[in-house]
Order: C-alpha cells, then sequence, then structure tokens
C-alpha cells in the first residue's frame, strides 16, 4: 500500500451478550464518529460495521461502513476485512476515487465467491459505505442499508434501498434471464428480498454488488452523516432519524440514541448505526 497507513480503526464485531459502542475524532480535526450496535432480537449476530481514519497518499480518509449479513455472517464479516483495504490499495483511490470504489466493491464480491471459506452459498451482504477525501464525502451503496444526511437541518436520503421490485431493478433482473415474486415480499426468485448484494452465489446472475454512488459537498450547510442498517430503517424514518441526533453532538451518544429508539419501537433486526459529525464550520468541537 506504499504510503498507506491505519491511523485509527474500530471494526469489531458486536458481542451478542449485549450492544457495544465507540468512536473518535479525526487528527485533522474536520470530523467525529460513533457507532453502536445491537444483536436485538435475532437469535444471531449478522450486522458488521466499519470506521476507520487512514492516511493515504498523505491525505486524511475517513471510511465507515454498515454490513447486513443474510443465510450466515461471513459474507457481511468477509466485505467487513476486505472491502477498504482493496479500496485504498487501488492506484485510483485519490485521483479517481468513484472508478475505485466500483473496483472495490467487485473484486471484493469475486474474491468473496471464490475463496475457501464461502462454504456457505446462501451467505450474502449489503454494504453501504461513506468515503471521506478532503471535501468530498462519497456514499455507495448495495442492498437495503441506507445513508442519510442532514444538510441546512434537512433530512436527505444518500442512498437508494434496492429492491427487486423497483422497475429498473426488476428490468435488470428480468434482462439476465431472473425472475422477481411476491413471497411475503417481492423477492429476487422468490427467496432474496434485497435485488443487489455481496455473496449469494446461487443468484449472483442478477443479484449484483455493483455500487449506485452520490457524491456530496462537505462544507459548512453538512452537518452530520447516519449510515445504518435495516433494523434502525424498518421503524424509524429519515425524518426522524435526523430528528433524534440533531440536538446530540456526541456522535457515539447519537449513534446509541437510534440503537435504543429502534429496539424500544419494536425492531425485529440486528441494529447497526454509524453517525459522522462535520466540524468545519461549526463552534463546538463535535465531542
Amino acid at each position: 500500500m506504499g504510503d498507506t497507513k491505519s491511523v485509527g480503526s474500530t471494526s469489531e464485531k458486536p458481542a451478542s451478550d449485549g450492544p457495544v459502542s465507540g468512536g473518535g475524532v479525526s487528527q485533522n480535526g474536520k470530523f467525529s464518529y460513533g457507532y453502536a450496535s445491537s444483536q436485538g432480537k435475532r437469535n444471531s449476530m449478522e450486522d458488521f460495521y466499519e470506521t476507520t481514519v487512514a492516511g493515504v497518499h498523505g491525505e486524511i480518509v475517513g471510511l465507515f461502513g454498515v454490513f447486513d449479513g443474510h443465510g450466515g455472517a461471513q459474507a457481511a464479516e468477509y466485505v467487513k476485512q476486505n472491502l477498504f483495504s482493496n479500496l485504498i490499495k487501488d492506484a485510483k483511490f485519490i485521483t479517481d476515487t468513484k472508478s475505485a470504489i466500483v473496483d472495490a466493491y467487485n473484486h471484493t464480491d469475486s474474491d468473496f465467491l471464490n475463496s475457501e471459506n464461502n462454504q456457505n452459498r446462501d451467505a450474502g451482504s449489503t454494504a453501504s459505505t461513506a468515503i471521506l477525501v478532503g471535501d468530498r464525502l462519497l456514499v455507495a451503496n448495495v442492498g437495503d442499508s441506507r445513508a442519510v444526511i442532514c444538510r441546512n437541518g434537512k433530512a436527505i436520503a444518500v442512498s437508494r434501498d434496492h429492491k427487486p421490485d423497483q422497475t429498473d431493478e426488476r428490468q435488470r433482473i428480468e434482462d439476465a434471464g431472473g425472475f422477481v415474486m411476491w413471497a411475503g415480499t417481492w423477492r429476487v426468485g422468490g427467496v432474496l428480498a434485497v435485488s443487489r448484494a455481496f455473496g449469494d452465489k446461487p443468484l449472483k446472475q442478477y443479484v449484483v454488488a455493483d455500487p449506485e454512488i452520490k457524491e456530496e459537498v462537505v462544507d459548512s450547510s453538512l452537518e452530520f452523516l447516519i449510515l445504518a442498517s435495516d433494523g434502525l430503517w424498518d421503524v424509524v424514518t429519515n425524518e426522524e432519524s435526523v430528528s433524534l441526533v440533531k440536538s446530540i453532538d456526541n456522535p457515539e451518544q447519537a449513534a446509541k440514541k437510534l440503537m435504543q429508539e429502534a429496539s424500544q419501537r419494536g425492531s425485529a433486526d440486528n441494529i447497526t448505526c454509524v453517525v459522522v459529525r462535520f466540524l468545519e464550520g461549526q463552534m463546538s468541537g463535535g465531542k
């Protein structure tokens, strides 16, 4: 990786015996971050997260992700362990970040499908990631974990949930020879409720890991970012999540608040939340 060095990382697997949380502040003081993760009502934990601050080619870079597994935890754990390292190794990471993100997503997916530890053919994972490079925020998404920002006090979704019944997704699946049918919810091949994912070997022809990428400018109007698994979004709207976080300066406390709110509202899933506060133009240090 040449002159790439990690200067801070938190990527533990949430313990099954209780919620975990943590956070930090970037060395250049431009952003702070926090995470909270809980197994919730599920019998097993298939959510993973990554919050890393790294030095890449002289830039302080923030790498944040939420990975929600299905069919077992293997795919989500693999993506957590490999996606960002693959990304920052890419020679185009600084010069053509979007292209590097697409390559990293697809290479990580291929590597997982070909890996010896992929014994569970049905294992798959979403990925909702946010990459901070200078004054650029690039959000890349596969599946139905979601990214929402607060800009000028308003909630703005910066990712789209990939569901099989969306017109363009359904068309893409059918063009590839697949089908979408109702089985409690709309599912690819009657099996999978997301139309894009890592892994899912039997459905790979239709369920791609091509990320949709949205770029935002980091300026004084951009207040914070929320990344979360559908354990939050199933019971809390984008606007509600922003309202809950708005008055909480500490991003770890904000992530815990979201997790607790989802739990109180009866979320039946694992719940994982990452909050990133942008400190440009803010008087307080975002403690």
